[in-house]
């Protein structure tokens, strides 16, 4: 028994060599050419009329594209950037961003489905090949290329149709609009003065950062510090980029230990308030240290003396920080005398 399990694997390959050389010895040594499968006449190819009407088809497309660009560049100007509306399905979205997706995608839908509708019915469908050749063509061929291309054009039938040719080139030509005026449009506003001034006016009163509540010269004691708000900054639209402008830092010194007489004519009584937004690339310098007087960046280790009008002591950043002149109001709070002196944060070429 156990020699005839043995034999058994053997005996099965045999049967299956027999089967492959029974298989090869049918195949043919070459196979026909099948050829082509008949080439079928579309309606536009012998009927004038169902040419035309696929014509007007194709021009439809192309001038619903136009319609659809011109509206894009309507919601440019007409939808505001903070308007929203309700969609099923998606909840509250931007007005501006849906009416974009929604003009431009109908635009170039339209561009890509005329230009099949008009491959697929008016252009030759004839099958044709092309051989190989060197890379290198000879001169003649290249002319033969040239009378080819021009040949194709002639076969698109452009010429003969002129309302494709100046509805194709309307679509073309708009759907470029919306693309120039992104680009365009999204350099600006010019910033004018705004990178130059911040909300601190005359009179505002220095509000505590989160709570925003005034601050009294009394509760600023010596190595306290307080992070700053100015007064009314919860009330204003754009308050991220005001606040990224206008936070800053107060701090209690003794008098005797400022060496800069200018930066003690600003404060009141030691307490000194100076931007926190670093003057090298915009961080918030928020670390300060009470026994060395330093403020120092976490981002790139930019160091600033307090006791020297916040000069650079350390660090990637080449500018002092900018100090807001500060007073007292009749109720003993601190209030700002001006808005600061200089551009806050970082340089910028504009800046004087």
């Amino acid at each position: 028994m156990s020699d005839q399990h043995e034999a058994q694997p053997g005996h099965d390959v045999a049967i299956q060599d027999v089967a492959i050389a029974d298989d090869n010895a049918q195949l043919p040594a070459r196979f026909e050419n099948p050829g082509l499968p008949a080439h079928h006449h579309r309606m536009g190819d012998t009927d004038p009329i169902a040419a035309r009407r696929a014509e007007r088809q194709v021009a439809t497309l192309f001038l619903i594209s136009m319609v659809a660009t011109v509206g894009f560049i309507v919601a440019y100007f007409a939808v505001g950037d903070h308007d929203v509306v309700f969609v099923p399905g998606m909840g509250r979205i931007g007005a501006q961003n849906l009416w974009f997706g929604l003009t431009l995608g109908v635009s170039l839908f339209c561009i890509g489905a005329g230009a099949i509708h008009w491959a697929k019915t008016l252009m030759p469908d004839e099958e044709v090949i092309e051989y190989r050749h060197a890379m290198r063509s000879s001169d003649e061929d290249r002319d033969g290329a040239v009378a080819t291309i021009l040949e194709g054009g002639a076969s698109s039938g452009i010429g003969r149709r002129p309302v494709i040719k100046y509805t194709l080139g309307g679509a073309l030509g708009l759907f470029a609009l919306p693309l120039g005026l992104q680009l365009v449009g999204g350099l600006g506003p010019l910033p004018g003065k705004d990178l130059s001034t911040t909300m601190w006016r005359k009179g505002l009163k220095l509000m505590r950062d989160p709570e925003l509540t005034p601050i009294k010269a009394s509760d600023v004691t010596i190595g306290s510090v307080f992070h700053v708000m100015p007064e009314g900054i919860d009330k204003v639209d754009d308050i991220l980029e005001e606040k990224a402008k206008a936070a800053v830092l107060l701090m209690r010194l003794n008098p005797e230990d400022i060496k800069v007489k200018a930066e003690l004519d600003k404060g009141y009584q030691g307490i000194v308030a100076y931007s926190k937004i670093c003057t090298h690339v915009g961080c918030p310098v928020g670390l300060y240290e009470q026994q060395t007087h330093h403020l120092l960046c976490p981002c790139h280790q930019s160091t600033f003396d307090v006791t020297d009008d916040c000069k650079v002591i350390f660090g990637p950043a080449n500018r002092p920080l900018p100090q807001l002149a500060i007073t007292v109001d009749a109720d003993g709070y601190l209030i700002a005398q001006r808005g600061f002196d200089e551009a806050v944060g970082p340089s910028f070429w504009e800046r004087g």
